[in-house]
């Protein structure tokens, strides 16, 4: 009795260390959708190379973390004096891949569930996007704030990029950043709305990092 005891408090402790370890990296806060940035006639425009640009993503929960990416399968990039201005991309939810489960079986039934109605509800919302409603400098960052949609829900973020150009080329790097998938209707065992769960819940926040490569049109 008193070992069955022990090793319960031992699983608890262990999830809640693990909670608490766990630092949000560049964790952006959700805020209504702002006006998008409109290109300019002086900018120069950049078509998206969707064979070079993704969408990575890791979840976490108390026994582990999955991670995987997904494509984007269009957009542009408007950069002016060698500055990001505008800009859009659009992300097509039926590419998602899981990259850290190497069995057929368990891999093919995550990304089942991951495009179902517990998640992204793929069938019904093929698509997100993100659009830029803004790019400033701060603190030695530059940071790019966009709308981002999902579920056809829009709202505002906000992340740390790297915006370089190369000749005909300019790519848009994000560092990583955390959203939280609630903001999102994405509530699939969420300890915000779900009681009981114990160590069965998944972490609201999912990391994600873009990449995003565009030559001049």
């Amino acid at each position: 009795m008193k070992t069955n005891v022990f090793k319960s408090l031992l699983v608890v402790c262990l999830t809640l260390t693990v909670v608490a370890c766990k630092k949000d990296k560049n964790k952006t806060e959700a805020g209504a959708a702002e006006a998008e940035s409109q290109m300019s006639s002086e900018a120069v425009q950049y078509n998206v190379d969707v064979a070079n640009s993704t969408l990575a993503w890791k979840g976490f929960k108390p026994t582990g973390t999955h991670n995987g990416t997904i494509q984007i399968s269009e957009g542009t990039l408007a950069v002016q004096d060698d500055k990001l201005t505008a800009g859009n991309f659009i992300i097509d939810m039926n590419t998602i891949k899981n990259l850290d489960l190497e069995k057929e079986n368990s891999n093919a039934k995550l990304v089942a569930h991951l495009k179902s109605g517990d998640f992204f509800d793929v069938e019904n919302h093929a698509f997100s996007a993100f659009t830029i409603t803004g790019v400033e400098e701060k603190d030695g960052k530059t940071m790019v704030k966009g709308n981002l949609t999902v579920k056809d829900i829009k709202k505002n973020i906000e992340f740390p990029a790297t915006v370089t150009t190369s000749g005909n080329e300019v790519t848009l790097q994000s560092e990583v950043f955390t959203i939280d998938r609630t903001e999102w209707d994405i509530k699939f065992k969420s300890g915000k709305f779900f009681e009981d769960l114990k160590d069965n819940f998944i972490n609201d926040e999912i990391e994600f990092q873009v990449t995003v490569k565009a030559t001049k049109s």
